[in-house]
């Protein structure tokens, strides 16, 4: 067999991956079986294996067998839809069952052609002057309330990061950011030509420091941080960190792309409320609402708003009218102020139900948040961990997804809670409990 032979086995077991043909979790054979199956030598079956395990595409050991792994996209950032397991752990869309209704309520009326002529109308980045008005109302929180002037629009969250991080930050640029971050940010950032730094955290979030010594190092034009419930740690920045993060943010002439999506659970103004002119803060209405009916909201500093419009425009990222249409209603009427009360409330629960069923386990959580991490025990990897959990229907993510360089990610994994129905979380965190204190012999072996 030709030495480049393996490499057409790999990549055709690689296509079978991307295709859904494999699922994280399924099983490779054993590489004798493969071997036999293929018509190929044992030690070229072991070539095989060994370069899925280089592309991170297999998870597996001697005595444990080889499975697809949990990360097995092998793109930069997950994707995002998910992968049809019974009990989703992996995605965060808290959905409520009451909460169709009420939007469904909200929404009466927008079927009139009156209404519905004009949600079909062009957009724009800064949509209605109603709009702005409305969105600068309920993004308001306690010591800072934005000017309706300051709102820029787009259809999302992610287009929001993407808007803003072309905005600040060149080709070719540098942008700070945690060290285990928002995964999506990754590939953004790889699309626009940009560079992430990995910025160290300690139980405070991220250090000053650490901010002082990669500009120093990488000359940074920006940073891009959760500092409300981060995902996926759930750290809230208490206020002498935030305090003594922004004085070396002014000294060092930088600003701070601020995601805020998380915020809705907490009480806690974004930076922005201490230093409105070096924050650009992002919002969405994906997870107060629905994904399905996002619509992402910039709030920009009046010095970088041209900037910012003129990106959203160039990008493709401007909200539909209809999107506008809905937001404006659901916002203005109360319902997701509602929304956003008994999902706290959810969280909550959901929260307590985790520290009940994985007790005695090292996990990292925040009360109001939704979603914790967990810290394996030594025994397990986190791919490994995830494939097992797959082969259990139960879908999760492992750390490796949210890490900022390679190598670097610590041996957890993130549970996000909001997507299952409070029995299927039940039932997936107990299952979740009873792989993490099994042994290894009481897995299935292969060679």
């Amino acid at each position: 067999m030709s030495k480049f032979e393996y490499l057409r086995l790999a990549d055709a077991i690689a296509a079978e991956i991307a295709g859904g043909a494999l699922k994280p979790g399924d099983r490779l054979p054993p590489q004798r079986s493969f071997a036999y199956e293929r018509k190929i030598a044992v030690s070229t079956a072991s070539r095989v294996y060994t370069e899925l395990l280089r592309r991170g595409l297999v998870v597996g050991e001697v005595g444990r067998g080889t499975f697809i792994s949990g990360d097995a996209r092998g793109s930069i950032a997950p994707s995002p839809e998910a992968h049809g397991a019974r009990i989703d752990m992996e995605f965060n869309y808290p959905l409520l069952p009451q909460q169709a209704a009420m939007i469904a309520k909200s929404l009466q009326g927008l079927e009139r052609p009156d209404a519905l002529e004009a949600a079909l109308r062009q957009p724009t980045t800064t949509g209605t002057p109603a709009a702005r008005q409305v969105s600068a109302a309920f993004l308001a929180r306690e010591n800072w309330s934005p000017s309706a002037e300051q709102i820029v629009f787009t259809a999302n969250g992610r287009q929001c990061i993407a808007a803003a991080l072309a905005a600040l930050v060149p080709p070719g640029g540098r942008c700070g950011v945690e060290a285990l971050t928002y995964p999506f940010i990754k590939g953004i950032a790889a699309r626009l030509g940009v560079t992430l730094v990995p910025l160290a955290m300690d139980e405070h979030g991220v250090r000053p420091d650490a901010v002082q010594k990669a500009h120093r190092e990488a000359h940074l034009s920006s940073l891009y941080l959760q500092p409300t419930i981060q995902n996926p740690l759930g750290i809230t920045m208490p206020a002498a960190r935030r305090t003594d993060l922004l004085r070396v943010v002014e000294k060092l002439d930088l600003t701070i792309i601020e995601d805020t999506v998380y915020g809705f659970l907490d009480d806690e103004p974004p930076l922005a409320a201490l230093s409105p002119d070096r924050c650009i803060v992002l919002d969405s209405l994906s997870k107060k609402v629905a994904p399905g009916l996002a619509l992402g909201f910039i709030v920009s500093p009046l010095r970088l708003r041209e900037i910012i419009m003129a990106s959203v425009r160039s990008g493709g990222w401007t909200a539909s009218g209809y999107a506008f249409a809905a937001g404006q209603r659901l916002m203005g009427d109360g319902t997701v102020s509602e929304l956003t009360r008994l999902k706290r409330i959810d969280a909550a629960r959901r929260q307590q139900m985790a520290a009940k069923l994985l007790a005695g386990f090292e996990i990292q959580a925040n009360a109001k948040a939704y979603h914790l991490w967990l810290t394996l025990p030594p025994h397990w990897r986190s791919q490994t961990f995830v494939a097992a959990a797959a082969r259990r229907d139960i879908a999760l993510t492992p750390s490796t997804t949210f890490a900022v360089a390679p190598g670097h990610a610590p041996n957890a994994v993130r549970l996000a809670l909001g997507a299952p129905t409070l029995e299927q979380l039940e039932t997936g965190l107990r299952a979740l409990s009873g792989i993490l204190i099994a042994k290894e012999e009481d897995f299935d072996a292969t060679e």
